[in-house]
């Protein structure tokens, strides 16, 4: 379970960048993984403002993400045991906007840099899906509060 952050104003979005897969940086949605027995609410005001500096109040719930996928546990004997893992991932989207703070970098954490994007230039943006996600919520608001993923071709 993770909460993520929308925060749109004057035509930015604010991402955190994370190293990504193989050192290939790429731009996320501010947010993450919920402790044991913390409010999802909470979770998204702790993330953003870890990684970007800012203090945040959410105004909405937008929708919820789900994926699955299944990968290498990285458990084993030294890598003797090869299973895998069926990985389910919950993601509740949040609008929030800003009330406090200074945008900064988060130091020793999953990110490394936060940055306000144009939303024109989101497209050319190496992103993970949850960011189009996000802003699919966003722009529609499906009443179901379910974006679809997008088709590799979407982007």
């Amino acid at each position: 379970m993770a909460a993520y952050a929308i925060c749109v104003r004057d035509g930015q979005v604010l991402l955190a960048r994370s190293p990504g897969p193989g050192g290939v940086p790429e731009w996320v949605l501010p947010g993450g993984g919920t402790e044991h027995g913390e409010d999802p609410h909470d979770t998204v005001v702790r993330e953003v403002e870890e990684e970007t500096g800012y203090r945040v109040e959410p105004t909405a719930l937008l929708g919820v993400g789900s994926h699955r996928v299944t990968r290498p546990s990285r458990a084993g004997l030294g890598g003797l045991l090869r299973r895998t893992v069926d990985h389910h991932a919950v993601q509740l989207v949040y609008e929030v906007r800003v009330t406090g703070g200074d945008l900064r970098f988060e130091v020793g954490g999953s990110t490394d840099l936060a940055a306000w994007q144009d939303l024109t230039a989101v497209p050319g943006l190496i992103r993970v899906p949850m960011v189009d996600i996000g802003l699919r919520l966003w722009r529609e608001r499906p009443p179901s509060g379910r974006a679809e993923r997008p088709r590799a071709e979407e982007g």
